[in-house]
């Protein structure tokens, strides 16, 4: 839900890995055969993207008609967008998303109602009685809901309630409505709109934690009360590598409701620069998320928060990280894309000419873990090979095999044993450990250099 950001940045320095004396560059891509909205179609889902009406042309435009089945305007419909002064509406980049959308035969996902950011001034520098307050909350969402009744699949209606330890985050609605501001958002927007879906959606929901449970019992509740309510949203900003394990297993639970569930704002960042290893779990992550859906029946579909990495927001709001989305600065397809249409069924390019290295744990108890490192190459191949990363949480290696592994501090470096070094075009090696870990054992990034 986070601000798309307007204009390219400098384009992202192509990703290369090292291995032994050879030099391998990250490979150009192609897209997939078949269009990701039509793969998305074929299994009862949607494909979508959020986008800025404002880069509707050009190729920017061209992928984004060709390859999503939905759109969300990334900033076009919040508040402080379309009401910056009081009974002053702006409707025009709302309007050119909802116009491109319907000639491109796209769905669109209206996003957001209420939320705690991007407000316009005149609200939130209001002192505002209760009855005040509701009377304006109501006739902003008569408003705009309104305006593209029967035009718009689906509305976020209330967004980021929640704050992580799964307490009601305090905002001007909670604190002057109370906390029943949810059911009423949600009362006033079906009136507006019967046939639009209605959506709570939420960050850091993705798996099971305190923060999905309160969602949860606050959908539960709501349905046992009549409340509109027909689904809810995870946004799923993730980082490589860590993709909660209990996705799936949430995503159901919801869907148990009677709910449908959708994963709404999906990036999955990086440290920069971006590197041939850090790619391709990245894809796996992609697959990753996109298979939790595809294995439940009322998860709707997945929208990635922009497409291409010169629209995301992550580098201004995270600095030294981004190349978050499927696509990169040049709207050249990464690995993650091939990632997401294979898991929707689809056939593609795959890159080649790449060696990489994926970290994965095998077991793990309440003080240890085996870990495994398979080193692979695709059009290319290996002499000898070392292995790099850094740990995110204090893990420390007690033993390895397969590998001579040393550690200093959080970095690690593996380098082959005297049998294992050579790693064929099309070929594989792994290695592994014994490590400890307390409190969180995320899964690194790997890079071989």
């Amino acid at each position: 839900m986070r601000s798309l950001r307007s204009g390219l940045l400098a384009s992202l320095l192509a990703g290369v890995v090292t291995a032994g004396s050879l030099l391998l560059a990250a490979p150009v891509s192609h897209a997939a055969d078949v269009p990701l909205r039509d793969l998305a179609e074929a299994k009862d889902k949607v494909m979508g993207t959020a986008v800025t009406g404002s880069k509707l042309t050009g190729t920017y435009g061209e992928i984004a008609g060709r390859e999503f089945n939905w759109l969300t305007p990334g900033n076009a419909m919040k508040w402080g967008s379309v009401e910056p002064s009081r009974g002053s509406y702006d409707w025009a980049e709302a309007d050119q998303i909802v116009d491109f959308a319907e000639a491109h035969d796209q769905q669109v996902r209206g996003h957001t109602l209420l939320w705690h950011q991007q407000n316009p001034g005149w609200l939130t520098n209001g002192s505002w009685t209760r009855d005040q307050l509701s009377a304006i909350v109501q006739d902003h969402i008569a408003t705009e809901v309104g305006r593209y009744k029967g035009r718009l699949a689906a509305w976020d209606v209330v967004n980021e309630p929640f704050n992580e330890d799964g307490t009601y985050r305090r905002t001007l609605f909670h604190d002057t409505l109370g906390q029943d501001y949810i059911a009423q958002a949600l009362t006033w927007a079906r009136a507006a709109d019967p046939g639009a879906r209605l959506y709570i959606n939420d960050y850091n929901v993705e798996g099971v934690n305190a923060k999905s449970t309160a969602l949860y019992n606050l959908v539960k509740s709501l349905k046992e009360r009549g409340v509109p309510i027909d689904g809810v949203g995870l946004q799923a900003h993730l980082i490589v590598g860590q993709v909660p394990s209990t996705m799936q297993q949430n995503i159901q639970r919801f869907a148990d409701l009677g709910v449908d569930v959708a994963i709404t704002e999906l990036d999955i960042r990086m440290q920069l620069p971006a590197t041939q290893a850090k790619l391709t779990q990245q894809a796996a992550d992609y697959k990753a998320v996109m298979n939790a859906c595809v294995a439940v029946a009322r998860c709707s579909g997945v929208t990635v928060w922009g497409f291409t990495d010169s629209d995301s927001w992550i580098p201004d709001t995270f600095p030294g990280q981004g190349a978050a989305t499927p696509y990169d600065e040049n709207y050249q397809p990464k690995p993650a894309y091939h990632a997401i249409a294979e898991a929707l069924g689809g056939t593609t390019t795959p890159p080649t000419g790449a060696c990489s290295a994926t970290y994965s744990v095998t077991s793990q108890w309440s003080t240890g873990y085996t870990g495994q490192v398979r080193i692979a190459c695709s059009g290319a191949s290996l002499s000898s090979w070392k292995a790099n990363w850094t740990f995110g949480a204090g893990q420390r290696i007690a033993q390895a095999w397969n590998a001579s592994c040393t550690q200093s501090g959080a970095a690690v470096s593996c380098v082959n044993a005297s049998y294992n070094g050579s790693v064929p075009d099309g070929g594989s090696v792994t290695f592994g450990f014994n490590g400890s870990w307390s409190g969180s054992n995320p899964v690194p990034v790997v890079t071989l250099g």
